[in-house]
């Protein structure tokens, strides 16, 4: 019989607060977190709006020479641990260590590093880039900083599979947990991607809304008016364990996770087939392997993004998975309050979905005044709802047609 996992911290950190009650006090106000961008001077771009996380001090969360050495998808990382590691209680003496691991992705990783060692490349020649560049910038980092930080010696890992990156890096952590490789995993994503290149690059995909002039409102899925999605930042990892590990340390369970997934659409680096074939997949697939019915889920917490085309594309697959029960479920998307953390968006939304069930409060779609056509779900828009939610879901897809999904369940003894 397979090992239980069960949740037993959350840790966020978004445009809406540092911490994650604050985060998730925003999603329960239907707060929005998008603003003008700060970080740099978008004068010259077409989308100048970002989530961005304001007074963010790396130093409460690693000393000053630590610090250097991090990019700052690291940072969010490590703060995103910290506050997941103190929920959880979970302490990581030599007598576990080794069966304590680590598995935190980032879509992107240290794109600021990247670019201001590249202009010192250029302005002041090689001899200038600085010693911590590399380390500051690969993917892996984040695992690695947060595995020194808590004695973690097991299983380390990070993936990096675009928008889906959070989502993969905790259904990954739950089957190394389920097939005995592990007792507890520090699992999640994060990214750090407004920058000048990073923003640019996606306006020249046409990805990002431009509704600058309105940036509490530019971010509406699902909304006829909706015209692109919006960068954010942050982090959200959580903590993982087996279930008679956690219960004999006494740590108070938020969840239990009971089912992952995992699809490739095989269509278009960046689109969807129309049809929805990849999303409907990893929505079975991960229903299979929790071996559950479509009408057990009461919640979806939905990889929506505000786009064009990709929002009624997950509407499309739902309806399809889910039958006559889409209709009589809750579905939103966190990121119209968030902006779209890519490599974090799927630790974020795991962790508010967690917090949904612990509470009961389903989050809300905010700036969703006229759903588009075939867009009729419930989508609990503008305003959070108190609901019983016994089960719920959390999806994610990346460019390259990379598909997560993950399904959690209030604990039961």
């Amino acid at each position: 019989m397979a090992r239980r996992v069960v949740v037993t911290g959350v840790g966020l950190v978004s445009a809406l607060g540092i911490g994650t009650e604050a985060t998730w006090a925003g999603c329960r106000e239907g707060r929005n977190g998008i603003s003008p961008i700060e970080g740099f001077d978008a004068t010259r771009f077409a989308c100048r709006i970002a989530g961005e996380v304001k007074g963010f001090d790396p130093l409460q969360f690693a000393d000053r020479k630590e610090s250097r050495k991090m990019g700052r998808f690291i940072q969010f990382a490590m703060a995103a641990s910290q506050f997941a590691m103190e929920d959880s209680g979970l302490q990581v003496p030599n007598e576990i260590a080794d069966n304590v691991g680590v598995y935190i992705g980032s879509g992107i990783g240290g794109f600021e590093i990247i670019e201001r060692e590249h202009r010192n490349l250029l302005e002041k020649g090689p001899d200038r880039i600085s010693p911590f560049f590399i380390p500051a910038t690969i993917v892996n980092l984040a695992s690695g900083h947060v595995s020194i930080r808590y004695n973690a010696k097991g299983p380390n890992s990070a993936t990096a599979t675009a928008c889906t990156t959070g989502s993969h890096c905790i259904g990954d952590s739950y089957k190394i947990i389920q097939r005995g490789d592990a007792d507890a995993m520090i699992c999640g994503g994060s990214e750090a991607a407004v920058t000048p290149l990073s923003v640019g690059g996606f306006a020249a995909l046409r990805a990002l809304s431009t509704n600058n002039e309105n940036p509490t409102t530019a971010c509406r899925p699902w909304d006829r008016d909706r015209d692109g999605f919006v960068v954010g930042e942050g982090a959200g990892v959580l903590i993982l364990e087996e279930l008679e590990f956690a219960q004999r340390r006494g740590a108070k369970i938020m969840a239990e996770v009971i089912g992952y997934g995992m699809s490739g659409d095989a269509y278009h680096i960046t689109s969807g087939s129309e049809d929805g074939d990849g999303i409907i997949r990893v929505m079975r697939r991960a229903l299979k392997d929790a071996g559950l019915p479509p009408e057990s889920i009461d919640y979806i917490n939905a990889h929506a993004t505000s786009t064009p085309v990709g929002d009624p594309l997950e509407v499309k697959a739902i309806k399809a998975v889910m039958g006559d029960h889409a209709q009589k479920m809750a579905v939103s998307s966190t990121k119209s309050m968030t902006g779209h953390l890519l490599g974090g968006a799927g630790g974020l939304e795991a962790g508010i979905t967690v917090l949904a069930m612990r509470d009961q409060i389903a989050p809300p779609t905010i700036n969703l005044d006229n759903p588009d056509e075939g867009c009729d779900l419930d989508f609990v828009p503008n305003k959070a709802r108190e609901m019983t939610i016994d089960i719920a879901l959390s999806n994610s897809f990346g460019f390259g047609g990379t598909n997560g999904c993950l399904i959690f369940r209030r604990f039961q003894a």
